[in-house]
């Protein structure tokens, strides 16, 4: 499910917003630093088994006090919004203006990504984000133009919807994706 996520860039920005070096990285990976470096660059991508453990390690989480009011804005907000890991695009927490739009429950997809639901513009959009500056920085905001996705189960509507990264405990970061309509 994570095959076709920029995890290399992902782990790229967890190492440097939490001061991790590469050799570190590749020590708990069980690899050489190169890999770490090659992967982080985009000159290569890590093997299945070890895209896991990547996403493992870095994906945020929402269970711990500290992000437990965040946790409950979003799933308290009257705005069709909901929280995903920025590393992953799992689910960490929706609005019930978001799951509404759903025909799916959204609790049974908190902990899994979304990221099979992403339209071709959402796509074109993480691809670029990188160039963007977007995994250098802990806040950012990016206003994004999206068609369908064409899923009956969590569908995507055509119009526009604002990603703001938030920084959340154990130096995670999550994505707040609001419809703007």
């Amino acid at each position: 499910m994570t095959q076709d996520l920029p995890i290399g860039r992902a782990l790229r920005r967890f190492r440097r917003l939490n001061a991790i070096k590469q050799g570190h990285f590749a020590e708990l990976l069980g690899v050489a630093q190169a890999s770490v470096s090659r992967w982080e660059s985009g000159a290569h991508e890590p093997d299945a088994a070890h895209r896991e453990k990547i996403a493992a390690l870095i994906a945020a989480q929402t269970g711990s006090d500290a992000d437990a009011a965040l946790k409950r804005l979003v799933e308290t907000s009257t705005q069709a919004v909901h929280l995903v890991c920025d590393a992953t695009h799992r689910l960490l927490a929706a609005s019930p203006a978001r799951a509404a739009s759903w025909n799916a429950d959204a609790r049974a997809y908190v902990g899994m990504s979304l990221w099979r639901f992403a339209t071709r513009e959402i796509i074109l959009a993480e691809a670029g984000l990188a160039a963007a500056g977007w995994f250098e920085r802990p806040f950012q905001t990016l206003d994004v133009r999206t068609g369908a996705n064409g899923s009956r189960e969590i569908p995507v509507s055509p119009g526009w919807m604002r990603w703001e990264t938030i920084p959340l405990s154990g130096g995670r970061t999550g994505r707040l994706t609001t419809t703007l309509g």
